[in-house]
């Protein structure tokens, strides 16, 4: 055989041997592993102040979780119409895949709002199968810091029916929370950005109050719920620091203005919060780089649940920034939130809780309820996110019948 013909038969077997590798490699690499579990329906139950998700398995076991309060009817036709057709049949423990589908399902329905409310309570739900099926509680899956309680601060709100609490009436309520042994309270003024910048004595004659009746050895907050432009908010601040000893200043500005936050950051010498209106580690990235508050507020039933907040999480940890769950919710939202805290490096020592809101006629709907003593919540250490539903009540007072 000449030098020519050795080659190209050289060449024709090394192609060969290189296919017939292939081949066999193909029909030996293994298929993606599965649970074995398929998710088989999904259902909101909807409220007029809460909406709350089941998602169903062929293994019989279902997952519970909270998705946003606000315009929950409207929350409802869209994880029926625009979620729930993505999710049928798919594997429960393939939440990323899922959340990935989800939220760019409905992206063109919004980044913020609607979509990540209604992806929260999905996602969250999906912790808590994923909990239930291990037989393991959702803190662990995530990774637990080894937390087995925190302290949590007593926030309530001055608006009213009709129109704004007394100060001497958010005093009362300031009260009542350290009666409960609350070391720390959060008045929010609730202005939001319709009423700028309203009369100067409006926080501060409240406050004034509140400070008095809770004395001087209870931390307080304040969240101005993005009431004042940059300047009106450093003055107000610094009144409030100097006379009554704030600890916390939270939404100075409008959620929508960075830059002018970062004016209040750097001016203030307290701590200065944000975040209960981002909706997506994106939008966090944002506030992080150009509003640099000190502190983030992570609202898991409006930021796409557990998967979209554990990021958040993460990414804040590497800014030096601390996470203070942003939950005024006493069921679902509260346990999935202090498993969250029970599973990040970088959570504040004082976490937000309003109480069981009877108010809000909710926990009737569970059969247990977070563990709250002398100003402190416990992380939950049953499996799932810890709440046991009563479906026969949860049936029984729904909305969509």
């Amino acid at each position: 055989m000449n030098r020519k013909n050795f080659l190209k038969n050289l060449s024709a077997t090394a192609l060969g041997t290189a296919f017939l590798n292939e081949k066999v490699e193909a029909q030996a690499a293994p298929k993606p592993a599965q649970s074995g579990v398929k998710i088989t329906n999904v259902k909101p139950y909807i409220f007029s102040n809460a909406l709350y998700v089941k998602v169903e398995t062929d293994a019989g076991i279902s997952g519970w979780g909270e998705g946003d309060h606000e315009t929950t009817k409207v929350l409802g036709v869209f994880l029926e119409e625009v979620l729930k057709p993505v999710l049928l049949g798919q594997d429960p423990f393939d939440t990323e895949y899922l959340w990935t589908q989800m939220f760019f399902e409905g992206f063109e329905n919004g980044s913020t709002g609607i979509n990540p409310g209604a992806v929260a309570g999905v996602d969250n739900a999906l912790w808590d199968l994923k909990g239930k099926l291990l037989k393991l509680p959702v803190h662990k899956l995530l990774g637990s810091n080894k937390t087995e309680k925190v302290a949590v601060y007593g926030s309530y709100g001055r608006r009213k029916k009709g129109g704004y609490r007394t100060p001497d009436e958010m005093a009362k309520l300031g009260a009542e929370f350290v009666a409960q042994g609350y070391k720390t309270v959060k008045a929010r003024m609730q202005l939001y950005d319709r009423e700028r910048n309203p009369h100067f004595s409006f926080t501060y004659d409240c406050i004034k109050a509140v400070r008095a009746a809770i004395g001087d050895n209870t931390d307080l907050f304040v969240d101005f719920n993005n009431g004042y432009t940059a300047g009106k908010a450093i003055e107000l601040g610094l009144k409030l620091y100097e006379h009554f000893n704030i600890k916390v200043i939270e939404e100075p500005v409008s959620s929508m203005n960075y830059p002018d936050l970062r004016q209040v950051v750097d001016a203030l010498p307290c701590e200065v919060n944000a975040g209960e209106h981002e909706y997506n580690k994106w939008q966090f990235r944002d506030l992080i780089v150009t509003g640099n508050p000190d502190c983030l507020n992570l609202d898991l039933i409006k930021c796409g649940g557990l998967s979209e907040v554990k990021k958040i999480a993460g990414m804040a940890h590497a800014f030096d920034k601390e996470v203070m769950v942003h939950n005024t919710r006493p069921t679902l939202a509260t346990a999935a939130s202090l498993n969250l805290v029970g599973s990040i490096a970088n959570a504040a020592k004082v976490q937000e809780f309003s109480g069981l809101r009877p108010d809000l006629d909710q926990t009737i709907l569970f059969n247990n309820t977070v563990r709250f003593e002398n100003g402190f919540l416990y992380i939950p250490q049953t499996v799932g996110l810890g709440l046991e539903v009563n479906e026969e009540m949860m049936e029984k007072r729904k909305l969509n019948k």
